[in-house]
């Protein structure tokens, strides 16, 4: 049985590393950053005369660059040096970002010049978020990932919290382009600390058009990998539709509206730092078991609404959810690190995260197209059952029951442990920081 100072030992293990201390703080200057951007954009369209369909070409122009660069991005993390690929990702998006702040502050901004900067934003993160995925295991060992993976998580819940409360306080009193000259300047601060970040390259044979046609028969050959990827499309495509578009619009008919999508919102948001909270102290075996079972709990809040339980039914639902959803994001992310080569994270994280960045448009264009024959709650009751149905679906798979905690992991865990690295590692930790723009 573990004691009160192990485990507190092990949570804390990670932040021994100069590297990851490095890491976290980039991570929560980047979250205040984001957590403001939304919000501050659909303002910039809204002041220059844009409605919702200025705002959808602007958000598209965003998350188009992202899909269609993402492979690419995830060849190169695997070939290149992953610290260099971060830096000038970040770098490229405080240009873009500030970029979008000047033309907004002068007056100068247009829907084109809005999209234009939102091409070169979803652009790098095409190339960080395979990168970042592969940086954190080379600065992390295998026995504390699942602890690296939770305190990274936790600012940035923290700050989705109280984020978006603060960033409309700024839009409504300073304007929109404030808002992004911050996030700018968290890019920026960002890019600084990557500055002294010194990760090897993987060490590549073949041709980049070889590593990319090796990455897909990887990614085939793991049978838990695309099952995952497959379901978890699903399980995306159906969220986003129920709570994200249909959420708002249920919440307008048969609750109080803004205020009360507010808490619901302030629910989900408090759910997700509680189950980081979870994270760092329970540690499960079956990582990718408890990751696919856990991420049901967001059919949860969908069934609230669609049987128009009372509001506080609703808030604990969204807190359950929120609480399912982080625990499975630092269950599956701990198991894709410890099952997945360092030569192959970034290949194989891109062609996991295509599949879910895929959803968002296309969950949104069958559910625009099933309220013309359903009610809302009925469309919500449907979005709740396809989350179960492809939980239910994936915990059929028998490779999902293989892809379990590592024996050095829960070794190194009880004892509270750090292995040393050697000295080429050691300098690798010390200078080493990294992270995902967004």
């Amino acid at each position: 049985m573990e004691t009160a100072a192990e485990l507190s030992t092990a949570r804390a293990a990670p932040l021994r590393i100069p590297a990851f201390r490095r890491f976290v703080l980039a991570n929560l200057i980047s979250v205040t950053g984001s957590a403001i951007a939304p919000l501050a954009l659909a303002y910039s369209v809204i002041e220059q005369g844009g409605g919702a369909g200025a705002l959808g070409l602007v958000l598209a122009t965003n998350t188009v660059p992202t899909v269609a660069f993402l492979v690419a991005g995830g060849v190169l993390a695997d070939r290149l040096s992953r610290s260099r690929i971060l830096f000038l990702g970040n770098l490229l998006a405080a240009a873009a970002q500030g970029t979008l702040a000047a033309t907004v502050a002068t007056g100068h901004a247009t829907t084109t010049s809005i999209a234009l900067c939102g091409f070169a934003s979803g652009t790098a993160v095409a190339f960080t978020m395979p990168a970042a995925q592969g940086a954190v295991s080379q600065i992390i060992p295998q026995e504390h990932l699942q602890q690296a993976n939770a305190l990274l998580r936790l600012p940035s819940n923290a700050v989705k919290v109280v984020g978006p409360v603060i960033g409309g306080l700024v839009v409504a009193a300073a304007g929109p382009s404030w808002a992004l000259a911050w996030d700018a300047l968290t890019f920026a601060a960002a890019a600084l600390l990557l500055l002294g970040l010194r990760l090897d390259a993987p060490i590549t044979a073949g041709s980049a058009l070889g590593d990319l046609r090796a990455g897909w028969t990887g990614f085939w050959s793991r049978t838990w990998l695309w099952t995952y990827t497959a379901a978890g499309t699903v399980l995306v495509a159906a969220w986003l539709a129920g709570f994200q578009l249909l959420g708002p619009v249920v919440a307008a008919d048969q609750y109080a509206g803004a205020r009360d999508w507010g808490l619901v919102q302030a629910a989900f948001a408090s759910g997700l730092l509680a189950g980081t909270l979870v994270c760092l102290r329970w540690r499960p075996h079956r990582l990718l078991a408890v990751a696919v079972a856990t991420a049901s709990a967001l059919a949860l809040p969908l069934v609230a609404m669609g049987w128009g339980l009372p509001l506080p039914s609703v808030l604990l639902a969204a807190l359950l959810a929120g609480i399912g959803l982080d625990v499975a994001i630092v269950a599956w992310t701990t198991a894709f690190q410890q099952h997945v080569p360092h030569a192959e994270l970034g290949r194989m994280s891109a062609f996991n995260s295509v599949g879910e960045l895929l959803a968002i448009p296309f969950g949104y264009l069958i559910t625009a197209l099933a309220v013309h024959t359903w009610d809302d709650r009925t469309v919500l009751m449907a979005c709740a059952g396809l989350i179960v149905a492809a939980a239910v679906l994936n915990l059929c798979v028998p490779d999902v029951y293989r892809i379990n905690r590592l024996p050095g992991d829960d070794q190194g865990a009880r004892k509270g442990s750090i292995p040393l690295a050697d000295a080429g590692h050691d300098e690798v930790r010390e200078d080493g920081e990294g992270r995902v723009a967004g």
